[in-house]
């Protein structure tokens, strides 16, 4: 396997009110949820995921999500992104301001058809219309590719898959692209293998991982993405998350815990730890779920 020296500053795209919240059960009050992304964005995240103009009827956690970017206190300087899986929704992103619309695809044909109810080839046909207005208005478009190590519902899944959708994607004008382990089944080995099956057409820099934390493997695979070059990484706040379309899988990995390993690898990513701890303090405590942060618990129960 190739590597690389690992990156002196990584992005870390803190999805923690989107994706971390749009799977809990119940209902979390709209005052909290603007709560968090006005902490987060205190913090100093470049970019934070906070809306989903999606169907209520799909996503009904999702469903304020007008109310809430139209009283965050935006910060200077962070991008603000939503999830648009159509023009309706796109419009709704644009009438709320954000600075990202987000597309979704995945690399399975399984999970695109239970996820969005489409396949691959027709879910990229759909977002034309979306990448080409994000051009017209100016607004980064960032795309996400959905089981990209393992699949519910196909089992295991090649580069070769993988490496098809990212081209799709790179056709319809994405200038980030996500390549996500829903299910939290990769290993170092595959990651390092998909990652650098990306690498030989396009530029790391415009790559993101996105793990979840199911088997205990993501900081392995961060690790494993930033010897490839990866320098973007998508992380939630006390490890919020699932995926309702993928049984058993747990959250996204913690914030605070991939903020431990960068701190210790002597990577810059301009958020203060202890402040992140904080956050994830509170929307623990806020929705009445255990922290799924191993390297938050372990800071809070020095204090």
């Amino acid at each position: 396997m190739k590597s690389f020296n690992l990156p002196k500053s990584v992005k870390i795209v803190e999805v923690g009110p989107r994706d971390g919240l749009q799977n809990e059960r119940e209902l979390v009050p709209v005052d909290v949820k603007i709560e968090l992304v006005n902490r987060l964005s205190k913090a100093g995240f470049q970019n934070i995921e906070a809306a989903a103009f999606v169907s209520p009827k799909w996503t009904p956690q999702m469903a304020s999500s007008e109310e809430v970017m139209a009283r965050i206190q935006r910060r200077d300087g962070t991008v603000y992104s939503a999830l648009t899986p159509n023009m309706q929704g796109y419009e709704r992103a644009v009438q709320s301001n954000v600075s990202e619309v987000v597309i979704f695809s995945a690399a399975t044909q399984a999970f695109a058809k239970k996820n969005i109810n489409c396949t691959i080839e027709e879910s990229i046909q759909r977002y034309i219309p979306v990448a080409q207005a994000a051009k017209r208005d100016g607004l980064r478009l960032r795309g996400s590719i959905s089981c990209a190590f393992g699949c519910p519902y196909q089992g295991s899944v090649s580069s070769d898959e993988v490496v098809a959708v990212v081209k799709q994607m790179i056709d319809l004008g994405c200038d980030e692209i996500d390549i996500a382990d829903t299910i939290g089944v990769g290993t170092a080995v595959q990651v390092q293998n998909v990652f650098e099956s990306i690498f030989t057409f396009a530029q790391p820099s415009m790559f993101s991982g996105h793990f979840h934390d199911t088997y205990g493997q993501s900081l392995a695979n961060i690790f494993a993405a930033l010897q490839c070059g990866v320098s973007i990484f998508h992380s939630s706040v006390a490890g919020l998350g699932g995926c309702p379309y993928a049984k058993g899988a747990t959250g996204n990995v913690a914030t605070e815990d991939v903020l431990f390993l960068m701190d210790g690898l002597g990577i810059h990513t301009g958020i203060n730890l202890e402040d992140v701890v904080s956050i994830g303090h509170f929307i623990s405590n806020a929705i009445g779920i255990p922290n799924g942060s191993r390297a938050g618990r372990a800071i809070l129960s020095k204090k």
